[in-house]
């Protein structure tokens, strides 16, 4: 298991302690300009996406028994509208999850994070800096169990376009942090079927079948992160026989999209946030 707190040399965290005002009212523009700029990140701040935002709505779906979800719909979603499927970190779906479901669904997707942790009754994570209090909840999640519940949550997004689960259009992509960036690489190879590209933040390229690999998948890396070599990563992409789009950050390093923690890097977190959107845009298109 990864220590999200001790994947990146401290020298190279980036901490900014100034009002996150300014940068929330530029969502309006772009949320990567928002990323970019940095404003109040770095630690806990005010959502870049609202529960208020007018051209979203939110669900708390209940689609398999014990286990509670997340999710973010655009107002004016269609049944062709894709869908992603997010992957929690180590602190479950805490502020930062649900902020970055509402940020794909203010980009054009219905997105829904399942808690992984729900049938343990985990705490919630929101401002936490001590990930040791989640490992045990970490390390009693069952492959098999995953594997359900993310299919569950692929299954609901295209029954809420009145589809059968196998049907596409909708298409649906799945992506995930760090844990959850691991748990999606190994749907990709696992248990393909439900999705039709993948986006993996910093997931643990150790042990996966790169070659089984069989939908489109992008990758977010950082080459100061301390637990995944950058040269692992290049060796995982190489062996990949799917297109694929696998970019390492020089100046990032593990948990460097995390805009409410001190690994946070606004460079490689805005670059990589429009690099997914396009990436998903071009595989998960009608």
């Amino acid at each position: 298991m990864f220590d999200p707190g001790k994947q990146t040399n401290p020298e190279f965290n980036r901490r900014v302690f100034v009002g996150i005002g300014a940068g929330a009212a530029a969502v309006g523009s772009t949320i990567a300009g928002v990323l970019a700029q940095g404003e109040g990140f770095g630690q806990p701040h005010p959502p870049i996406v609202p529960e208020t935002d007018p051209t979203i709505r939110i669900e708390h779906p209940d689609f398999l028994a014990g286990i509670t979800a997340y999710a973010a719909i655009p107002k004016n979603a269609t049944a062709s509208t894709p869908g992603v499927v997010l992957v929690q970190h180590i602190w479950g779906v805490d502020a930062t999850i649900r902020d970055d479901v509402r940020r794909f669904a203010k980009e054009g997707f219905v997105a829904i994070a399942p808690d992984l942790f729900s049938r343990m009754h985990a705490p919630l994570g929101d401002a936490q800096t001590d990930y040791t209090i989640f490992l045990p909840y970490a390390q009693k999640l069952d492959a098999r169990q995953n594997t359900l519940d993310l299919e569950a949550a692929a299954a609901w997004i295209r029954k809420r376009a009145g589809v059968a689960s196998d049907h596409r259009p909708p298409k649906v992509g799945i992506t995930g942090f760090c844990m959850g960036g691991t748990i999606a690489l190994q749907q990709t190879w696992k248990n393909p079927k439900p999705f039709d590209a993948a986006a993996i933040w910093y997931g643990d390229v150790k042990d996966q079948n790169a070659a089984a690999i069989a939908i489109p998948i992008e990758g977010n890396y950082g080459a100061r992160d301390n637990g995944i070599p950058a040269a692992a990563v290049q060796e995982f992409a190489a062996k990949l026989k799917v297109p694929h789009d696998i970019k390492v950050y020089d100046e990032a390093g593990h948990g460097f999209f995390d805009d409410t923690r001190s690994s946070y890097v606004a460079s490689a977190a805005a670059d990589a946030w429009s690099r997914t959107l396009a990436f998903f845009r071009k595989y998960l298109s009608a």
